[in-house]
Parts: C-alpha cells; sequence; structure tokens
C-alpha cells in the first residue's frame, strides 16, 4: 500500500510517501510544494496545482493530512486551514479517504514521545525509513503523517481480521 502524508501549510506544504508491505516501511519520495506570496487565491491554487502534480505521479492508495493547530494568530491559522482545506480536498479528487492525525499523536507514533520537536521528528524518520532524505522538516513532519496512518491502517486492518476470525 502507498501512503501520502501532507504537513500542510500556506508557505511551504510539505508531502511524503510511503509504501507499505506488512509492518515493513519503505520511503518512496518526499518534496515540497511552494506557494509565493500575494493574493491568497493564487497561493493556494499553486499548491494545488503542485499537490495535483504528486498524487498523478506517485498514484498513492491512502492519504493523511495532520491536523491544525489553533495558535494566538486568528488570521494565521485560518490562512493555514485554507491551505489544510487544499491538503484535504486534492487526496479526494483522487478518490481516496484521508485521514486526520493531531500533530500529538504523529509524534507519539513516531518517535514515541507526544511533545517530540522537528529534530526528533526528522531523527526517527530517517531510522525507520532508511535512505530517506527529507526535502526539509515540512517534508520530514509530512513523512511522519505518512508512517502514523500506515501503522494505523494496518492495525485496524488487523482488528477486522481478527474481528472476522472470531465470528
Amino acid at each position: 500500500m502507498r501512503v501520502l502524508g501532507i504537513d500542510p501549510g500556506l508557505r511551504t506544504l510539505g508531502w511524503g510517501i510511503v509504501d507499505a508491505a506488512g509492518s515493513r516501511l519503505s520511503h518512496v519520495a518526499n518534496g515540497l510544494c511552494r506557494s509565493g506570496a500575494g493574493d491568497l487565491a493564487q497561493r493556494l491554487l499553486a499548491l494545488h496545482v503542485q499537490l495535483t502534480e504528486v498524487l498523478e505521479t506517485w498514484r498513492p492508495d491512502a492519504a493523511a493530512v495532520e491536523q491544525t493547530f489553533v495558535n494566538k494568530d486568528g488570521a494565521g491559522t485560518l490562512k493555514l486551514g485554507q491551505a489544510r482545506g487544499i491538503a484535504l480536498l486534492v487526496p479526494a479528487q483522487f478518490g481516496l479517504e484521508v485521514g486526520e492525525y493531531a500533530p500529538n499523536a504523529i509524534k507519539k507514533t513516531v518517535v514515541g514521545v507526544g511533545h517530540a520537536d522537528k529534530a526528533q521528528v526528522d531523527h526517527m524518520v530517517r531510522m525507520q525509513l532508511p535512505g530517506a532524505l527529507p526535502a526539509g522538516p515540512d517534508a520530514a513532519d509530512a513523512l511522519a503523517v505518512a508512517i502514523c496512518h500506515a501503522f494505523h491502517l494496518q492495525s485496524s486492518r488487523a482488528m477486522a481480521r481478527a474481528v472476522g476470525a472470531g465470528r
């Protein structure tokens, strides 16, 4: 199963793709979608076009997005929410169900602690995906989202098999 993880951002949207075969994960690709300064509509369009290219190129089977946290700056939170809308929309346009995970849940899955810093996330992503060279912190975070989603998908499938076998 090929899993796409997305770390939404208006200026820089990170993406990462892993292949999951049983409990084995392997790095496929990662990168950054960037939008320039200026008109919000054009920035969102740029993210949409770039993320669409990612899905057309890599054809993931599943996708997940990091949930937005609310901070002190309401305007910044709203803009991040709009970028997150693009992150949810594009995979949905490809017929994918999109998982959503809180930042602490992603960190707990990948690092083992929910309040890990970016350097710890990057380190553990590289440990779990040998050979992966994240294009930046946002790409490392996106790979962490993909790892988290792959883990949760496999766990839910194992649970479904166990429940089905018990009938």
